[in-house]
């Protein structure tokens, strides 16, 4: 059957350029036109040409460029180069890929996979605001991926080397020789992550082809069990809400630095990384607002949380025992020069307040004593029943993610007047025992 080409006239590609949809050419060829962004210009939108084919019953669909720096007439000369390969049993897409990576490999300046690591971590450690970001990546690599693919060139990293570094044989928790994967599954998963993020920028620098052998959708799923089957979530052993105000009121009679950190992240509900981790900058005390830059938030988003005027309070008495702190100074800082408090300080203040005559937390779960992350199930269980809080904004207010909602959707919509409110409540309630 032969092949009709040419449906598509140039004097009418700028007009179809503005109108979404898949605009055919024919023999596979098309002009692919997103829907305009609604935040942004309609000439934002990234208008591309695309060759669809069919290859082992499976669609496929090859980028060819951008429109209109790829013209009609050379989009077609693609077109059809794709079609020749196709027609001698060759896909496409797989032989564009060889053909970059074979050129990658004959490049004098490969680099290797721990060189071009390295230099992503240098050009990210600027946006990463905690140090301990950029030495928790560098240890990774260097533990588990450098010994096994470090010295390979980056263009040579394939699918085979991915699987070598993330089965490799560890030691597990009982002093068995398991695979990694399965020894210590978020330990790998965030390894395979880093090397994805790796590999993605060596293919950017045109230091490998686009492929990236470390990507889990549609590549590593099929072949390592998710880390949620592999190791089920635990959740952290917490307060039932009835004892929190008795617990708040104990931990006044406690010294040092851990006790105030402790109560702010009970009065916030914030996870003890975003406490600890806190600087003054962060912080509008007259505006009673704390702003998590996304690089600290566990979902890489901004997080603005409405300070209560007891978390106001606390930070004021800090501020003054720290004497006019710099802005990039922590709120908690530790014992040591430039180091704030750990979750273990933490976990010592509740271990302080153990009593053979108290109980704190379930007394079915006696074995498994309450921890400071367990204190954002606490605020959950206080405001879950309550009618006037809506699942959305307590959601909102443990910062995680609601379904259904963009990112762009979920900054616009904080309910940041109403979580004020509720965690005002929250405050009260745990502090409701204090004389």
């Amino acid at each position: 059957m032969a092949i009709i080409v040419g449906q598509l006239k140039p004097t009418a590609l700028d007009a179809l350029a503005r109108k979404p949809g898949m605009h055919h050419d024919g023999g596979g060829l098309y002009l692919r036109v997103p829907p305009a962004p609604k935040d942004g210009p309609p000439t934002s939108r990234a208008v591309s040409w695309v060759y669809r084919y069919v290859m082992a019953k499976r669609p496929r669909t090859m980028g060819l460029g951008p429109y209109p720096e790829i013209t009609l007439q050379v989009a077609r000369q693609l077109a059809q180069e794709a079609r020749r390969r196709k027609a001698l049993g060759e896909d496409p897409i797989e032989a564009r890929n060889a053909e970059k990576l074979a050129k990658a490999n004959r490049s004098a300046t490969a680099l290797t996979f721990k060189q071009c690591a390295q230099a992503y971590i240098r050009s990210m450690s600027s946006g990463w605001k905690n140090a301990k970001h950029a030495k928790q990546w560098e240890a990774t690599l260097e533990t588990y991926a450098y010994p096994i693919i470090g010295n390979l060139p980056v263009a040579q990293v394939d699918n085979a080397a991915v699987l070598r570094v993330l089965n490799q044989d560890v030691i597990g928790p009982k002093g068995e020789v398991r695979r990694l994967w399965e020894a210590k599954t978020e330990t790998a998963s965030r390894l395979r992550g880093r090397m994805e993020a790796v590999l993605g920028w060596a293919a950017v620098g045109g230091h490998r082809a686009l492929d990236n052998p470390a990507r889990w959708k549609g590549q590593l799923e099929l072949q390592f069990q998710s880390k949620e089957r592999v190791a089920k979530v635990k959740h952290q052993p917490s307060l039932p809400p009835a004892q929190v105000p008795e617990f708040v009121a104990a931990l006044r009679g406690v010294g040092g630095m851990g006790a105030p950190a402790l109560e702010f992240l009970i009065l916030t509900a914030a996870r003890v990384g975003e406490v600890i981790g806190a600087t003054w900058s962060e912080f509008d005390l007259e505006e009673e607002v704390w702003t998590v830059p996304p690089e600290r938030m566990k979902a890489g988003r901004e997080h603005r949380v409405p300070l209560s005027t007891r978390a106001v309070e606390i930070l004021k008495n800090v501020r003054i025992k720290q004497r006019n702190p710099a802005p990039d100074d922590l709120v908690f800082p530790g014992t040591k020069p430039g180091r704030g408090l750990s979750d273990m300080t933490l976990g010592a203040v509740i271990k302080r307040l153990n009593d053979p005559e108290v109980v704190w937390g379930d007394p079915r779960q006696a074995n498994r004593p309450i921890v400071s992350h367990g204190f954002r199930a606490s605020f959950k269980g206080w405001a879950t029943p309550q009618v006037k809080y809506k699942t959305e904004m307590v959601e909102r207010a443990l910062a995680h993610a609601v379904a259904g909602q963009t990112n762009q959707a979920y900054d616009r919509e904080d309910l940041f007047a109403e979580r004020k409110a509720m965690m005002q409540a929250w405050s009260d309630f745990c502090t409701s025992k204090i004389g």
